[in-house]
């Protein structure tokens, strides 16, 4: 479905990213991720091992999508070494949970400065290569974007803020050939849900009205679906994959 095809993944070494990274390059997409730490770099290697060892070209690329300047040096680098950019996926993103009484201003800050202007960095960068050859931009929202959920009013509020991101960008460049989509993920089965207590998960089930957590091929399939031309006359979507929870 995407043979041929160049995307880059931001966050794509972790959870849902990588999951997003090996469902592409199993469609025959090259791919490219970034991290952020030092301490992801052996993580980022390893992947990208995997990766080519299905046939695909693959590179990991150190970067902070919070800063512009990081950000259009990622877009730089994938058009130096595949020429090319044909799917954005803005996975990158963080968490600081607390109430907002507790809730510290810098942790405000990081989450928006990585969850929201990262798409904005990232998008605003890959745009001046997609403008000329067309492309599919696909935001990482979150149902919390969509519902709220307390103690996390920094994250809720970067993700509806993409939502909003995504219909606007998708107006701007529907006739330039680009399609703008997001994707709202409820509880996915990641490293952060692993820590969750029996108890909590039974609350979560509660809620789901499939009764189970989703997981991250589950996500990866609906980014499949939203990059390849299956999706061709779709922009400005956003899908929901939460089993029912937003319902």
């Amino acid at each position: 479905m995407l043979k041929g095809k160049v995307a880059l993944i931001t966050g794509g070494v972790r959870g849902i990213g990588k999951a997003i990274s090996l469902c592409f390059a199993r469609a025959g997409a090259n791919i490219i991720m970034n991290y952020t730490s030092d301490r992801s770099a052996e993580d980022a290697n390893k992947l990208v091992e995997e990766l080519t060892a299905l046939g695909v070209k693959a590179m990991a690329i150190k970067a902070d999508v919070s800063k512009s300047e990081e950000a259009q040096s990622l877009i730089d680098t994938v058009i130096s070494n595949f020429g090319q950019l044909d799917v954005l996926v803005n996975n990158a993103g963080i968490t600081k949970d607390m109430l907002l009484l507790r809730m510290k201003e810098e942790e405000f800050d990081q989450v928006l400065a990585v969850n929201l202007k990262g798409v904005f960095n990232c998008s605003k960068a890959a745009s001046k290569v997609m403008l000329k050859t067309g492309g599919s931009m696909i935001n990482m929202s979150s149902v919390v974007g969509l519902n709220g959920n307390a103690g996390q009013s920094n994250y809720a509020a970067s993700k509806a803020g993409i939502i909003g991101f995504t219909k606007s960008v998708a107006k701007e460049f529907a006739s330039r050939n680009i399609r703008v989509n997001a994707i709202a993920p409820g509880f996915i089965q990641t490293d952060m849900t692993d820590v969750l207590s029996n108890k909590v998960k039974e609350e979560v089930m509660k809620q789901i009205p499939m009764k189970r957590l989703g997981s991250t091929e589950e996500v990866a399939q609906v980014a499949l679906f939203l990059a390849s031309d299956c999706s061709s006359y779709v922009t400005g979507e956003v899908i929901r994959v939460d089993g029912g929870m937003a319902m």
